[in-house]
Formats: C-alpha cells, sequence, structure tokens
C-alpha cells in the first residue's frame, strides 16, 4: 500500500529537546499532528514509527521519543499528498516551523492542536 499519513501524538509535559539538525525545538503539553508519506510500503513505514527502538533518522523520531501515538490516520494513494494535508492542516493549526519539511517547500509537516483534540479536526481531514 502507498499513501499518506497522520501520526496523532500527545506530549504529556513541555518539554525543550534536541531534534536533529533542527536544533533545539520546545513541545508544549498536548496534541500534534505529525504528516508524513510512503510510496514504498505505508505500512512499514508506520510500523518503524510505532517501534520504541529505531535509529533516529527523520524529525519525528525525535519526537516519538517523548510522545504517544494515540491514532494514525492513513490516505492511500499512489500519489504523494502529504504537502497538500500539511498545507490544509496549517490553515487550521500552529506549525512548528521547519518540522519534517526539509525536502519540500512547506513550512512544517508538524502541527500544534492544543491540549484538547479539536472536534473539527475530522472535517479538516475530510476536506483533504
Amino acid at each position: 500500500m502507498r499513501g499518506s499519513y497522520i501520526l496523532l501524538t500527545r506530549v504529556q509535559k513541555g518539554v525543550e529537546i534536541r531534534v536533529g539538525r533542527l536544533g533545539m525545538v520546545e513541545f508544549q503539553p498536548g496534541f500534534y499532528a505529525y504528516v508524513g508519506s510512503a510510496m514504498n510500503s505505508l505500512e512499514a513505514r508506520i510500523r518503524r514509527h510505532l517501534r520504541s527502538e529505531k535509529k533516529k533518522f527523520w524529525h519525528i523520531d525525535y519526537l516519538l521519543e517523548i510522545a504517544d501515538v494515540v491514532d494514525v490516520i492513513v490516505f492511500e494513494s499512489n500519489e504523494m499528498r502529504e504537502c497538500e494535508i500539511a498545507t490544509a492542516l496549517a490553515r487550521e493549526y500552529l506549525s512548528i516551523r521547519n518540522f519534517g519539511s526539509s525536502d519540500c517547500s512547506c513550512n512544517s509537516h508538524l502541527f500544534y492542536l492544543g491540549t484538547e483534540l479539536p472536534s473539527h479536526l475530522a472535517n479538516v481531514i475530510k476536506a483533504v
């Protein structure tokens, strides 16, 4: 299966961590949505994200050391749609600048949703 995905994560308490070359990034307590894609094996990519033992390769690997994955939303597609999804989320939520977007022109692929999962998140996802 190919496509894009959103990892919904939760950070329990505020913390500042080093995120690879991005440097120090502050994370407030609450929910975050990370947008990614996998055009070879979506299942393998998601399984990798859910593993606790892994080499840190992507920005999200650093966040997942301090955050819990609460849900995974999958968009099956033969086309990469992660930037389209990130653009839709950026219209509604605070971007964590340059996170996960070093290989595209997006401002970010990580978004802070607040301390409660927003009820209108489903509408944003449907719009994509």
